[in-house]
């Protein structure tokens, strides 16, 4: 742990209202015994997003949720970006499934504009998910870190578990999409798992500076 880096330990506030998004953090912060609680769960408004980055939206969140609360908050804004599409849709992810999170046609919205650009081939379809980690302190000391993962969209979307955008991406160097693996396998980490999904790899960061974390791969 560098001299930099702050200890994390007892209480912390999940600054989100996604249900699976939730459920990972909650997951990925047990083994070191945090205690969370919820954004939801402390009925904090959602405060509005409007940095031009995922690291400065998370920031935002987790920000907001420790000056309410008192506590360290832990926040993630994460999304999909398809090269074919310039990106998109990126920072606009979760907007794209509109206000009912109707993520199905999200993805085939995603799917239509691939078609639309021509985009019919896999090396064509490439895309990756990027999660943005901070971690803020009520005091004003804050902590980013970032993963990526790369990989394919499919189509027709499959496998039921996830959320999101999981059953249309296919990481590389495996044969089924993020919809087809269990929890385990998309964000289980090392030695049991392989810290294969973004939100796992930006955490192995932060569980290396914060929580002094070491990872056999």
């Amino acid at each position: 742990m560098d001299a930099h880096n702050r200890r994390l330990s007892g209480r912390v506030v999940i600054a989100t209202h996604n249900s699976g998004k939730l459920e990972e953090m909650r997951g990925l912060l047990a083994p070191y015994g945090i205690e969370c609680v919820s954004a939801g769960d402390l009925d904090l408004p959602e405060p509005e997003e409007t940095g031009l980055t995922f690291k400065a939206n998370a920031r935002i969140k987790a920000i907001s949720a420790a000056n309410a609360t008192g506590l360290p908050a832990f926040a993630d804004d994460s999304g999909l970006c398809v090269d074919a599409l310039g990106g998109a849709p990126g920072l606009y992810t979760a907007r794209w499934a509109g206000p009912e999170k109707d993520f199905y046609a999200a993805m085939t919205r995603v799917e239509e504009e691939l078609r639309d650009a021509g985009a019919n081939l896999p090396d064509m379809r490439r895309a990756y998910f990027i999660s943005a980690l901070c971690l803020a302190w009520p005091d004003g000391h804050v902590e980013d870190f970032e993963g990526v993962v790369e990989g394919t969209l499919v189509w027709p979307p499959r496998g039921p578990a996830g959320f999101g955008y999981d059953p249309m991406f296919q990481p590389d160097g495996h044969d089924r999409t993020f919809g087809e693996m269990s929890g385990a396998e998309k964000h289980g980490l090392p030695p049991l798992g392989r810290g294969l999904s973004h939100r796992a790899r930006a955490f192995m960061a932060l569980a290396r500076a914060c929580l002094g974390a070491k990872f056999d791969e």
